[in-house]
């Protein structure tokens, strides 16, 4: 499950998306996107609406949230977002 800022920010590097095409991808403000990437390893304060928003966006581009990390569900199926 997407907890933190730093997964977030991880997981857009592991598919090399910026700030803006998250937010697109996912139906919400880049300023969500901001304010969470900079809870960095805090819990993510954002209503579970927008936190189940953003992990889904990541889920369909083949990205997996595991223990506090993340990574590639399979690198062959990956969509860019």
């Amino acid at each position: 499950m997407l907890t933190t800022g730093n997964q977030l920010k991880a997981a857009r590097a592991l598919i090399g998306i910026d700030q803006r095409m998250l937010a697109q991808a996912a139906g919400i403000n880049i300023n969500t996107v901001c304010a969470m990437e900079r809870r960095r390893h805090l819990t993510l304060t954002s209503g579970n609406e927008t936190i189940v928003a953003v992990a889904n966006a990541f889920e369909a581009a083949g990205v997996e949230f595991v223990r506090g990390g993340v990574r590639l569900t399979d690198a062959s199926l990956i969509v860019r977002l």
